[in-house]
């Protein structure tokens, strides 16, 4: 900044804070260029500015796409100030420096997420804020970028202290919080486009994540670890990044995590469902005509471990429930309202989160891709999707299932995609009686289950989230008295195992379908 007089060219479409911005600027003695209707906010001020169409002696046009794509901002904006050669062109061509470039973009999200019609996002698509912003950030030497009303007082704290100059440390750092602004921009533009234009591509070869911080987290997994909570631009089915916090503390990122799954759950069903969560996997989860009868369901299953577990309903939480839900010790509740008498039983717990989660009484099929991180890479995988239509089951046994069975069956086969393989779940009336979950063998998975259940196994049906692949599963649970198996098939062994089914009398369906969870 070596030019005795100091230029910001300012493009904003959101005018908070400018007031405040173009007083300090025009305090340390910057001459301020300006488009359109910042220019006319600018000057309510009562602060002097100069069109840029002044500058660069062309009006803009085509409504508006064209105004600062000129080489008279661009050079004096990318201009190296200790290049002789680039000083003499500028003073051949008589283009001023630009210093500073206070430049926000449009609100493409925004006018996403209202709905507007297709003609109007694309409008919305800002050329030249982009280009301002990596021209000013490229020359960080020289140019200082602001993008962020938030930005501002940093901005006039450095004047403030550093006498109407800006230090390339801030320099530095004001120009690499605008490439990750820029690259956020295009990534949800691209996002947009490719959900819009080309659906079934679900993996591009170019892979770009879309994510906004939430907040900073207290810590990750555990107390040595760092954290936050990201979101993304589109938000198509209920997230706990949306969710509104009515009572208690921030929600830690286990917190998170299990109540991601518990969402998942819920989500699974159009009737009232309840479902509770410990370490990403259920303990719990029923369905039935009301609300506070799911719940008690879920909550039989294994009171001992939904100790300090994470609640999630899908439908308002009612005093009767919420009743239920304070009488033993829980981490979070997540509904998508609350009745106002239970919402106030519920806050005399100060350190249980209560959260409200609007659209988790719609059942909503999710989309989109799966993600999982590992060391230098990513691995992408479309969304897990369950059909239970009673098509798509195929009765291998020579007994055949009830219509009960069936119900029971398909109920349990949508928990089991839920819990960690090897996964087992144990239900009956629509509600689980035992869970095994996470085991290398599936045989102890089956155990595990068995003796979860405590003797109310008899007469249930049982999930398996993977094939059988030994008879043993099978003996253990016609010894316990289970009616009924659903697994997808498709072992080496099957026909021993069909055997095993006919031989001890229980009902054996395949859904030709695995729903692994790692």
């Amino acid at each position: 900044m070596s030019e005795k007089k100091k230029r910001a060219l300012i493009s904003v479409s959101d005018k908070k804070g400018l007031k405040e911005l173009v007083k300090a600027l025009d305090k340390h003695g910057f001459e301020i260029i300006s488009t359109g209707g910042t220019a006319k906010a600018i000057e309510k001020v009562g602060v002097k500015v100069t069109p840029v169409e002044k500058v660069t002696n062309f009006k803009e046009m085509l409504d508006g796409r064209v105004k600062t794509l000129h080489p008279k901002l661009h050079a004096g904006i990318l201009a190296l100030r200790d290049s002789k050669k680039h000083m003499q062109q500028l003073k051949e061509t008589n283009i001023m420096l630009i210093d500073l470039v206070v430049v926000n973009l449009y609100p493409f999200r925004r006018t996403v997420s209202k709905k507007a019609p297709l003609d109007e996002i694309i409008e919305n698509i800002d050329i030249g804020g982009p280009t301002l912003i990596r021209a000013a950030a490229k020359n960080f030497h020289d140019v200082a970028v602001v993008v962020k009303p938030t930005q501002y007082q940093l901005l006039i704290d450095e004047l403030d202290k550093n006498n109407g100059v800006i230090s390339l440390k801030t320099r530095q750092l004001l120009a690499a919080k605008a490439f990750e602004h820029t690259a956020y921009y295009d990534t949800t533009i691209n996002d947009f486009l490719h959900r819009k234009f080309n659906p079934d591509e679900f993996f591009p070869d170019d892979f770009s994540v879309n994510y906004r911080k939430v907040m900073d987290l207290r810590y990750g997994e555990n107390p040595d670890q760092k954290a936050a909570l990201y979101k993304e631009s589109f938000i198509y089915a209920p997230s706990i990044a949306r969710a509104k916090v009515l009572n208690g503390k921030q929600l830690s990122f286990n917190n998170i995590i299990d109540a991601n799954d518990a969402i998942g759950v819920v989500q699974e069903f159009e009737q009232p469902a309840a479902c509770l969560i410990k370490h990403n996997n259920a303990c719990g989860a029923a369905v039935a005509a009301g609300i506070s009868e799911a719940f008690q369901k879920g909550h039989e299953c294994d009171p001992k471990s939904a100790y300090g577990s994470i609640i999630a309903l899908n439908r308002e939480c009612d005093v009767e429930t919420a009743k239920k839900i304070i009488g033993f010790f829980n981490e979070v509740v997540i509904a998508p309202s609350y009745d106002e008498a239970a919402l106030k039983i519920l806050s005399k717990k100060q350190n249980l989160r209560v959260l409200q989660l609007k659209a988790l009484d719609q059942h909503i099929i999710p989309q989109g891709l799966d993600y999982k991180k590992i060391e230098g890479g990513l691995l992408a995988q479309s969304v897990d999707i369950i059909s239970d239509e009673e098509a798509d089951l195929t009765v291998v046994s020579k007994k055949k299932p009830t219509e009960e069975q069936v119900k029971d069956m398909l109920f349990a086969w949508r928990i089991v995609k839920h819990v960690k393989s090897n996964a087992i779940v144990l239900a009956k009336n629509r509600a689980t009686v035992g869970i095994g979950a996470g085991q290398m063998s599936r045989v102890d998975a089956v155990e595990i289950a068995v003796r979860k259940a405590g003797g109310r196994e008899k007469g249930a049906v049982l999930a398996s989230d993977g094939f059988f692949p030994f008879r043993d599963n099978i003996d253990i649970a016609a010894e316990k008295g289970i009616t009924a198996i659903i697994e997808p098939g498709g072992s080496m062994h099957d026909q021993k195992i069909i055997d095993a089914a006919n031989e001890k009398g229980i009902v054996l369906v395949f859904t030709g379908v695995r729903h692994f969870k790692h």
